[in-house]
């Protein structure tokens, strides 16, 4: 089983990464592949909305994306991990997740879904913000959904923390390190 892990966060070693980081813990010592993302260090461009995808479902801008994109079609599960910031995913969350328009346009214009593979395909959500409003979790996970559904994801699950700000500080969490390992470890499972 294949897993594409990405990281919104433009923290390095921060909370999101730490949940991150846990749940690809569970899923590697379960034997499988995963493939870790770090999209803030990579060139990844916005959606310029041109069109150029609509007729064949390919970005026609050339940059990281097409390894991400490789990665999604080649998952058979995804995790998007990602900061709340002013009740929403992360820019570098958001720009990848623009970018999805191809895939948009090859299922839903081209009736080209991805196809899901022996193990079907499931997603799982990390958000942690500062703020202790569970709008922001519900704002994120909007978007989210959006981006499973258009990636043929039909299933995720979320995990969302509040309330937690500080560089390191969801060590402190009670559940929320042990929460994301039983996520990872829940996402592999086959049923």
């Amino acid at each position: 089983m294949k897993v594409a892990a990405f990281l919104g966060s433009p923290r390095v070693g921060g909370n999101t990464e730490l949940l991150l980081r846990e749940s690809l813990r569970a899923v590697e010592e379960a034997k499988h592949q995963s493939e870790f993302f770090r999209l803030n260090d990579m060139d990844i461009r916005p959606c310029q909305n041109c069109g150029g995808c609509d007729e064949t479902g390919v970005c026609v801008i050339e940059d990281a994306m097409e390894d991400v994109s490789r990665a999604i079609r080649g998952a058979d599960r995804v995790i998007l991990a990602s900061p709340i910031f002013f009740f929403g995913l992360s820019a570098q969350a958001k720009i990848m997740i623009d970018r999805c328009q191809a895939f948009w346009c090859e299922k839903y214009l081209l009736k080209r879904a991805i196809f899901p593979g022996p193990f079907g395909r499931r997603g799982l959500l990390l958000l942690v913000g500062g703020m202790k409003k569970e709008i922001g979790i519900r704002c994120s996970e909007t978007t989210a959904k959006a981006f499973f559904r258009t990636v043929s994801v039909p299933e995720h699950e979320t995990l969302g923390f509040l309330g937690v700000d500080a560089k390191g500080v969801i060590r402190e969490h009670p559940s929320a390190l042990a929460d994301a390992y039983r996520a990872g470890k829940a996402l592999v499972e086959v049923s």
